[in-house]
């Protein structure tokens, strides 16, 4: 049974991310996976901290809620770190060998700013396969 960190923020609720995760039940159908929704602040806006991370939460729940009803089986939804980097990180070191793979979901190139900062390249140095999908926003 393999577990994967599903990290999205704008596209958890897609349609090609939850195709991907189907395609790895498939594969394994006693995967599981544990959804973290970076506290990404919109661009441009003044924000609270709080704020954003109470909506990445909301966010995190929400896609728990729709990725289930497609019979997607999600352990944990919770909210990380503003920097995606950060989050996977933090995530991986407070649960030590409890992930075989990250599956990063991602705007397409052009509109996604975690594209622009290479997260999906250098998500690649905590030693796991990384699992790229390119999604619209949902």
């Amino acid at each position: 049974m393999a577990r994967y960190l599903v990290v999205a923020h704008r596209t958890a609720k897609s349609p090609e991310l939850a195709a991907k995760l189907k395609e790895l039940l498939a594969q394994d159908p006693k995967a599981r996976f544990v959804l973290l929704v970076p506290a990404v602040p919109p661009p441009g806006w003044v924000y609270e901290e709080n704020e954003v991370r109470r909506r990445a939460e909301e966010e995190a729940e929400a896609a728990k809620r729709a990725l289930e009803a497609q019979g997607i089986p999600v352990e944990e939804a919770k909210a990380g770190d503003i920097s995606p980097l950060l989050a996977i990180e933090e995530e991986l070191l407070a649960h030590p060998g409890a992930y075989q793979a990250i599956v990063l979901s991602t705007l397409p190139p052009g509109l996604s700013r975690w594209l622009r900062l290479d997260v999906h390249t250098q998500a690649e140095r905590f030693g796991l396969p990384v699992i790229h999908v390119i999604a619209q926003a949902a």
